[in-house]
């Protein structure tokens, strides 16, 4: 058998199935850590997941990826500046088009930046670059005081940010304050230093 006829071929009907036998229902609050490879074939790529997502937990949930580009945008390859219209993820294919789809808003963090979309979408990401970048304000945090989840989508633990704020909620020193200062591109084009 040769190695590309053994490749699992994926339809949506295939992943919003999956999800709903993880009990994953409409409403739901979901933080989703990805890997498009990891599925093996999907007809339609990074936006049949994404679609199949939407479908499962409706409008009246909220879907929150990570946006991060780790200090990419300020590096020697980097633009110098982070923009929320233009700065590429560094968290895989799912997650580099979930922040660019229509009604999905990312925060201003300029490292750690998450995409939203759904019910709670603006309220999880308008003060992200104001408060801790997984603190109780964060949309980490606000997504776990509203009793939401992770999913880990053919990643393994070691992707999941979501214990991070857990973690913050319990006291628990797991992260340091945030201590320097990044360029920023606003959505109106005003940069901010």
């Amino acid at each position: 058998m040769s190695e590309k006829s053994s490749t699992v071929h994926l339809e949506a009907d295939d992943i919003v199935a999956g999800l709903r036998r993880l009990d994953i229902a409409p409403g739901s609050g979901l933080i989703v850590h990805s890997s498009l490879s990891s599925f093996g074939y999907v007809h339609g790529g990074a936006q049949t997941v994404i679609d199949a997502l939407k479908e499962v937990i409706t409008d009246d949930g909220t879907l929150l990826m990570p946006s991060f580009n780790h200090g990419a945008a300020f590096g020697a390859k980097g633009q110098g500046h982070y923009d929320p219209r233009t700065t590429p993820t560094t968290n895989g294919a799912i997650a580099d088009l979930f922040w660019r789809q229509p009604d999905t808003y990312r925060s201003l963090n300029p490292t750690h930046a998450f995409a939203a979309w759904g019910k709670n979408a603006r309220r999880y990401i308008e003060t992200h670059h104001k408060t801790l970048t997984m603190g109780p304000e964060s949309p980490l945090g606000r997504l776990h005081a509203d009793g939401g989840s992770c999913l880990l989508l053919g990643v393994d633990y070691r992707s999941n940010t979501f214990h991070h704020a857990v973690e913050m909620a319990r006291g628990v020193a797991c992260l340091g304050q945030r201590t320097e200062a990044y360029p920023v591109v606003l959505a109106d084009g005003t940069h901010v230093q």
